[in-house]
């Protein structure tokens, strides 16, 4: 066992931040279903977790922002606040937090994110798909690369633990029966797209220079599903925190490319929009990307396809992060450590992250107990629930991003190597995307599972 895995193995459990990503997510799924009621003919909903501040999306005006009223969204934004410094500060007490400045900065950083969902929603934002995590980015770059970012802020600025906690909340929405209403196209399409792709920028980064587990957290976020992918993979093989974040950052910077420019091309080719949608769904790595660009090419059958496809490559981000880190300690470390013989089957599980666990184990909870006993609309409340928690922690986390990322180490990140060859890998995922989808969309071979509007 190397020196590095001997420190996690010998962690204590509520010392290790993977498995506190994981308590608290769950703590949130638990409060969601215990929480459960039909709230009126047909309706359901959850009554013990703080339903967070309601945002109307397309607002022209300030005051249409808020449908409930100010007042009433003031009062659900500082309930949602103290839930969210209460909860996370729960691990932080294990954790060690500098109390003192984690608080104070919390409540900045809080801030900062609620003004960035607040402007994703703005008409112009909302129909670009320009989503909050950008805006989060954005406020955060402003700080740490015009100004010295200060002490309460590097304290509450945890990155990782906010995308974990995150994480396992986005498990509960990843249900096995949307996968399987998505049609059998769409699996086949996730798995050749994310399997090709994956060795293809793996291949490429390894041809720029770029280090072996630099490329397959690369490889992870231009394959599968961007962020989520980069954060998993990082953990699975120990990505550097620097690299990891650089990716992350490219993958938003992409996103908004392609947002631009993919739907002009597909009208272009005059693609039918199941076509366009299948395509956009497989290169454009964000969901909310995927779907603001389905909704620019028109057609309801463009934003169905787009979403369910990205759906499908969610689902593979599990089976992705238990690969890589059975790789990265089966082969990886036995060969920059010079070991011989074979790992452990305890080395492997310390190896893998917590954290993807637990979003296996919420998405198996919700698929496998809650759907068949609830039924569908309750599992959809609880799934809306857990999901405005996964957007909360994404928001904090993209804007702690931010204050630990300068532009000049962005780009000079591996001497500009690996954005280079993240670039050309995203621009051939294109073109064989564009090819994969062809074959099962344009109704030449298969017949489409949902047909062009």
């Amino acid at each position: 066992m190397n020196e590095e895995t001997q420190q996690r193995a010998t962690k204590p459990v509520l010392q290790n931040e993977d498995w506190w990503a994981c308590f608290l997510g769950w703590l949130i799924l638990v409060l969601a279903i215990i929480g459960l009621h039909e709230a009126a003919a047909g309706k359901w909903a959850v009554g013990i977790l703080p339903a967070g501040p309601k945002i109307a999306k397309g607002w022209t005006s300030l005051a249409a922002a808020f449908p409930k009223g100010f007042g009433t969204t003031l009062g659900q934004t500082v309930v949602l606040f103290l839930f969210l410094a209460v909860l996370t500060s729960i691990g932080g007490a294990f954790m060690k937090f500098d109390f003192k400045r984690y608080i104070p900065g919390f409540i900045v950083i809080f801030v900062l994110a609620l003004i960035s969902t607040v402007l994703s929603k703005q008409q112009f934002f909302a129909k670009w798909g320009i989503e909050y995590v950008i805006f989060a980015l954005v406020f955060g770059l402003i700080i740490s690369n015009f100004f010295k970012v200060p002490k309460i802020l590097q304290a509450a600025g945890q990155t990782e633990y906010f995308i974990k906690i995150g994480l396992v909340c986005m498990g509960a929405g990843i249900l096995f029966s949307d996968v399987l209403r998505g049609g059998f196209l769409g699996l086949v399409q996730a798995i050749l797209v994310a399997t090709s792709v994956w060795f293809m920028t793996y291949f490429i980064c390894r041809k720029f220079q770029v280090n072996e587990r630099f490329s397959a957290i690369i490889a992870s976020a231009n394959a599968i599903c961007g962020v989520s992918a980069t954060i998993a993979a990082g953990g699975a093989i120990q990505g550097n925190k620097k690299e990891v974040s650089s990716m992350v950052a490219w993958v938003l910077v992409c996103a908004v490319v392609l947002i631009l420019v993919m739907p002009p091309i597909a009208k272009w080719m005059n693609l039918p929009n199941n076509w366009a949608g299948a395509w956009v769904g497989g290169v454009i790595d964000n969901t909310g990307a995927v779907v603001a660009a389905g909704g620019i090419i028109g057609g309801d059958a463009a934003y169905k396809v787009a979403a369910m496809v990205k759906m499908a490559q969610n689902v593979l981000i599990g089976v992705a992060a238990f690969l890589m880190a059975l790789w990265a300690t089966m082969t990886l470390d036995r060969k920059e450590s010079g070991i011989t013989e074979r790992p452990s089957f305890m080395e492997i599980w310390y190896r893998f992250p917590k954290f993807v666990l637990g979003f296996i184990v919420a998405s198996i909870v919700v698929s496998a107990l809650v759907e068949p006993v609830s039924g569908p609309k309750a599992t959809k409340a609880i799934g809306s629930a857990t999901k405005t928690y996964r957007n909360w922690f994404f928001a904090l986390c993209f804007v702690s991003i931010g204050l630990e990322t300068r532009f000049k180490e962005l780009v000079s990140v591996g001497g500009g190597r690996p954005a280079i060859a993240y670039w050309i890998s995203q621009t051939a995922n294109a073109v064989w995307t564009l090819f994969i989808t062809w074959i099962l969309w344009s109704s030449t071979f298969f017949p489409a599972v949902i047909p062009p509007d």
